[in-house]
């Protein structure tokens, strides 16, 4: 939600809340989706898994995830974004019991997609939610408090994994269930930790009001106009009761068909292209795939987990970083300075397990390095800058729906990347899957180049306006 002028803070206090709870869905996805990296050897050895099953029990969340984007945009446009985000609260919850207590394939996979489709969800809704209550100026940095969440979810869940891992090599407990759990199948009690933020978000939902937004074109001005009024006061709550409504007028069609119309047909195929192209650039394959890189490097399990820890924290310092330029420097700028230094940086991991497969013996930590450099440089960029873009390109009458479209064609490709690296590690061997993601990098500088508009500083309505025109 923008402030009627650019520079009106707002009551930020507030405002900075609603989108700290909010982004607690990131939280959720970000260690729904980076546990997986530390369980990935014990679930395979115990049940027999060859490459394509161990890309299966990775990705099949991913698949849940597709099922939760496609039906977030609609569930939220007809019920509102705070129902359905208690929908990805319980699914979180139900997915982590049920994976810490799963004994067959089966019963894994189903409550893997279950968390999946939680992901989906979460994935829309909340960046959604915080770009709806955030005000212009300040828009870009709020809602990379989603992406931020997400990062510190992915680091969490790496220190879950490494401190269950070390904890089961020497503690035993009396109980079958907690020996089991913690000690004797490991894997369990990493997946199973997750219950606790995921109670933690659906309490806190409690205290977060419906997007005002959502309110307003639902017709119910009056429970808009309060929050707006704590949100923004009273005079600046008016004029975006009125600008809202304003654009509704305009907008005479409700419906999937006002995105096919040429301003926002053209955006429409941005958003998708470059959700797509930005998962076939590395970034999962390294937080899903990260201890078994390390492994192909010559580390030992606990080692390999460690250094993905430190992977993680470069990532939630480099979010950090790109919340402070987001707004100062756009969109555009920050792809630019970090696909680049992407495209540098793998082309550097490919050589390095190059040359050590031809006996360089390079140390381990050479290939930290770089990895933390490629972490560095797609933190700050497709990783912030890709949600920021899909809360802000839509129109408002269909933007649940659209992001939909977008998170649809996001998780896809996702879902390729944790599917199919396994299988590209046996048949392309590692330099051959960084020096892929390199070339993938080329498609989305060119598209972001000619097609991708500005909208730093724009508020949601002025951002509408100019893609009509």
């Amino acid at each position: 939600m923008n402030a009627g002028t650019s520079n009106n803070k707002g009551n930020m206090g507030y405002v900075i809340f609603l989108s700290a709870v909010a982004a607690l869905g990131g939280f959720l996805f970000g260690y729904d989706t980076a546990v997986i990296s530390g369980t990935i050897k014990g679930v395979s050895t115990q049940f027999k898994m060859d490459d394509l099953q161990t890309g299966w029990y990775v990705g099949c969340a991913l698949v849940g995830s597709i099922v939760g984007v496609l039906v977030a945009g609609k569930l939220s446009d007809r019920f509102g974004r705070k129902p359905v985000l208690f929908l990805s609260a319980v699914l979180f919850a139900l997915s982590s019991v049920g994976c810490a207590f799963s004994f067959s394939v089966p019963e894994l996979v189903g409550y893997r997609l279950t968390g999946g489709v939680g992901i989906g969800i979460a994935s829309i809704i909340s960046p959604l939610y915080i770009s709806e209550i955030s005000v212009a100026r300040y828009r870009g940095r709020l809602v990379t408090l989603y992406q931020l969440a997400i990062t510190i979810g992915i680091v969490s869940s790496y220190f879950i994994n490494s401190l269950v891992l070390k904890y089961s090599m020497s503690a035993t407990f009396d109980s079958y269930w907690l020996q089991t759990i913690f000690i004797t199948e490991s894997w369990r009690g990493m997946l199973g930790m997750e219950t606790l933020p995921a109670l933690l978000f659906f309490i806190i939902l409690f205290f977060i009001p419906e997007s005002p937004r959502w309110q307003v074109i639902n017709h119910r001005e009056a429970d808009a106009y309060t929050v707006m009024n704590r949100l923004f006061g009273v005079q600046a709550a008016k004029e975006q009761i009125a600008g809202i409504k304003e654009l509704l007028h305009a907008e005479v069609k409700s419906n999937w068909r006002l995105l096919l119309q040429p301003g926002f047909r053209k955006v429409l195929f941005v958003g998708i292209s470059l959700a797509m192209l930005g998962q076939f650039m590395g970034v999962n394959a390294v937080l899903y795939y990260g201890p078994v890189f390390f492994e192909e490097a010559g580390l030992a399990q606990s080692s390999s987990l460690d250094f993905q820890i430190i992977v993680g924290l470069v990532n939630v310092f480099s979010t950090f970083l790109s919340m402070w330029l987001i707004d100062r420097i756009g969109r555009k700028k920050l792809v630019y300075y970090g696909v680049s230094g992407m495209i540098i940086t793998l082309v550097a991991i490919g050589f390095y397990f190059l040359l050590n497969g031809q006996s360089a013996n390079f140390p381990p930590e050479l290939l930290l390095g770089l990895i933390m450099a490629y972490i560095f440089f797609c933190a700050i960029s497709i990783c912030t800058v890709i949600f920021v873009l899909l809360s802000e390109m839509y129109p408002a009458k269909v933007r649940g729906a659209a992001m939909s479209i977008a998170g649809f064609a996001l998780w896809i490709g996702t879902y390729l990347i944790g599917q199919l690296t396994p299988w590209l590690l046996t048949s392309l061997a590692p330099q051959g899957i960084f020096w892929l993601f390199a070339i993938m990098c080329i498609p989305y500088l060119l598209i972001t180049w000619k097609l991708l508009p500005e909208t730093t500083g724009r508020s949601l309505e002025e951002i509408e306006q100019m893609l009509q025109q």
